[in-house]
């Protein structure tokens, strides 16, 4: 079976290698921009009607991206920019000839989805080395989205930079007037009077999906490749300056606790505590937190996990959000499926301040320290997190160096120690990164663990090459993960096995394409994924899931089909949502199918589907999630998961396991929304919900009003059912930069 596998890729890798892969290497020419200095100071209104902006000189016309790449655009986009000493103004009118009919948003979270909303982005390369990028997205309600790029591979997705937006909607499209303070920008110390930054700028126009850009790219890439990016010219900006973030905050809370076996059954605490951020040089960042606290921080959602792969819940806290990149390197899976299921991160910051639960544990301080320059990124960070009744004070190393050279390739090393008064825990890294051309690339990672208190060592490695065009995606890694590897600091999703993940999608535009007004592109794959037993060699599982049906629909909705022969051989009993699996070997058949409709519509669905069989008996999965948000200050989105089990497991289970949630967002502007979540799961039986007032009331300054109730299974040894916290959170923040 592996050998078939094997060779069906193969054949395909030589089929779609025949096509043009219409991948365009960077113009020598680059597309220019000019930025216009002024001695005034704007007030930034989303019109664009001071006299001002008449001066300013317009864009070159875009050019399209999606669906036709290279084409000219259907709906222009004008780009205007000016600067003065203290900002850069961007002004940008988004053309559309339905007007304010044509524009879609789902809500007004920051960072938002951008598969949701009509939306222009920013991109910044002020260093010109074609790596580094700063990205600002707005809709056309003026709702922030940004982030930090790298080598258009790695991402901070949650940097929340300060700067200000206001949007304007016409009957001719829709008008967005930006100001971003130098400090927010990095930007070298130069001396020469005038410098000239890499630039960008796409937009997404909603109703029809079309992408444009002010410097075009291919499709198979972001606006985030640098190298393709065009020129902002004649900006003289002042010289980086003192450049320090404080923001302090206060906290008053209200806790109810019950089936605690020690402590008051209601509390109230107060706390104060905060965090400052110093651009010591346009290179250098420090950053130190007090009394860290994340109240505000978005709550995990539950996940009825029925795989042998661990579950990865996503960092969701803002202080360890920034810079997360430069730690956080390692393997894992795309949203695509490309890469495989295995995911191997020797530095993952949910380790600190939360216990294995996800609950939290206090920190009492910590400091970041992250330098990034053309030839080499490194950095630090320290952390003291507290003691409670489950777990000793801890503190946290790691420290990260990484040496840039060549094009786009990277070798560096990372450790971490997590020391608590009985053990050390050390993760050492080696790591690299090879981008041989535009479409091909390596990366490979070897990581060493030991721990004092046991004398016991592990290894973990991989290697995984991708080559990407626009008409097809192909990746092959092979992993290693000893049984006795433990970074604790980081994450793993399995231990002791060897994967082999090989696969391909195939991205079909051809004229053989059917129904081309709704079908935009057949996209195919075949993601086969292989384990041995890394102590013994023994083949412990294949799956070979086949795409043979994907179409992606010209608006954002999709349809697709897959099945999926597997081979499981557990070596030891395998429990799945409390479902007693014996050790042995099973074979089983599954398919599945997968639906969503365009996901910026007022009403949008996506569900996928699973049935067939399930280790010694049947496994039939629905997940359905409808989101309903007629404007965009009002977003609900409900979900049902349900597995059915049939003749599973040692005790021939047949049992339903059901999981149910409602979220919703209510905003009065993109800076006052109230946002509230319940979720149930029916093999526990618990209500958890949390409901949240944000309000922005200065840029990055906040009032939250926030409750909180969750339930908890009780440990064995008190005689309860259940364990049930409430917490009431009042916590207010200022943000000033001097």
């Amino acid at each position: 079976m592996k050998l078939r596998l094997l060779a069906l890729l193969c054949f395909r890798v030589f089929t779609v290698a025949a096509q043009d892969a219409e991948i365009f290497e960077p113009d020598s020419i680059r597309k220019e921009i000019t930025a216009v200095k002024i001695e005034t100071s704007l007030r930034v209104n989303g019109r664009l009607d001071e006299a001002v902006w008449q001066h300013a000189k317009a864009s070159p016309s875009f050019i399209q991206v999606e669906p036709f790449q290279g084409s000219t655009p259907h709906h222009p986009t004008d780009v205007k920019i000016l600067y003065n000493k203290h900002y850069l103004y961007l002004g940008i009118f988004s053309r559309d000839s339905l007007g304010k009919k044509a524009i879609r948003a789902t809500d007004f979270k920051r960072d938002f989805n951008h598969r949701q909303h009509d939306l222009v982005t920013l991109s910044f390369d002020a260093f010109n080395d074609n790596r580094n990028a700063i990205a600002m997205a707005t809709n056309a309600y003026g709702t922030q989205r940004d982030l930090l790029s790298f080598d258009d591979l790695y991402y901070d997705i949650d940097w929340d930079g300060l700067w200000r937006v206001r949007t304007s909607r016409t009957d001719s499209g829709w008008v967005a007037e930006i100001a971003v303070p130098w400090k927010t920008l990095r930007y070298p110390k130069s001396t020469d009077s005038v410098q000239h930054w890499g630039f960008n700028i796409y937009r997404n126009r909603r109703l029809t999906n079309e992408v444009t850009a002010f410097s075009p790219f291919p499709r198979a890439y972001s606006s985030l490749r640098m190298a393709y990016a065009g020129t902002l010219k004649n900006l003289t900006p002042p010289p980086p300056t003192t450049n320090i973030r404080v923001v302090p905050y206060f906290l008053l809370s209200r806790d109810r606790y019950e089936n605690f076996p020690e402590g008051n059954p209601t509390e109230t605490n107060y706390k104060a505590g905060g965090e400052i951020k110093w651009a010591i040089s346009p290179y250098a960042v420090l950053d130190l937190t007090f009394n860290t606290d994340f109240a505000q921080a978005d709550a995990d959602r539950q996940v009825n996990n029925v795989t042998r792969f661990s579950v990865f819940f996503p960092e969701r806290r803002q202080f360890f959000l920034e810079n997360a990149s430069l730690f956080g390197v390692g393997a894992s899976p795309q949203e695509d499926g490309a890469g495989g299921n295995m995911r191997i991160q020797p530095f993952f910051s949910r380790r600190i301040g939360l216990d294995e639960s996800g609950k939290p544990v206090p920190i009492h301080a910590g400091g970041r320290f992250v330098f990034r320059s053309l030839e080499r990124n490194y950095g630090a960070m320290v952390m003291r997190q507290g003691e409670t009744d489950n777990t000793p004070a801890t503190n946290f190393f790691v420290a990260r160096y990484s040496e840039n050279f060549g094009k786009q390739n990277r070798v560096g090393g990372m450790v971490s120690v997590k020391n608590q008064p009985d053990d050390t825990n050390i993760t050492s890294t080696v790591d690299g990164f090879i981008r041989i051309n535009d479409a091909h690339s390596l990366n490979a990672m070897a990581i060493h663990t030991t721990s004092t208190n046991t004398g016991t060592q592990g290894f973990s490695a991989f290697t995984q090459y991708q080559y990407f065009t626009n008409q097809v995606k192909i990746w092959w890694t092979e992993s290693i993960v000893t049984k006795d590897f433990n970074p604790e600091m980081g994450f793993v999703s399995r231990n002791d096995v060897i994967g082999t993940t090989p696969g391909l999608n195939w991205y079909y535009r051809g004229k053989f394409l059917p129904f081309k007004k709704f079908i935009r592109a057949f996209e195919p794959g075949l993601l086969p994924e292989m384990y041995h037993q890394a102590s013994t060699g023994k083949l412990i599982e294949i799956q070979a899931p086949i795409f043979p049906l994907w179409f992606n629909f010209q608006k954002g909705g999709f349809i697709g089909y897959s099945f999926n022969p597997t081979y499981q051989y557990l070596t030891e009993p395998f429990q799945p949502l409390d479902i007693t699996i014996r050790a042995g070997a099973y074979n089983y058949f599954r398919q599945a199918v997968w639906f969503s409709t365009d996901p910026s519509r007022f009403i949008s669905l996506f569900t996928q589907s699973e049935w067939g069989t399930y280790f010694d008996g049947q496994l039939i999965m629905h997940d359905w999630k409808l989101q309903f948000a007629p404007i965009p200050h009002i977003s609900i989105t409900a979900r049902f998961n349900r597995n059915h089990f049939k003749s599973v497991g040692e005790n021939n289970t047949t049992t339903k396991v059901d999981y149910y949630s409602i979220e919703g967002r209510f905003a009065l502007n993109p800076r006052i929304q109230l946002i509230g979540f319940y979720q149930k799961n029916s093999q526990n039986d618990f209500d958890n919900y949390n409901i949240r007032l944000s309000i922005e009331y200065l840029p990055l300054s906040y009032i939250y009003l926030v409750y909180n109730h969750s339930g908890f299974n009780t440990p064995e040894t008190i005689p309860v059912n259940r364990q049930v916290e409430d917490h009431a959170i009042a916590k207010i923040s200022f943000l000033k930069q001097f």
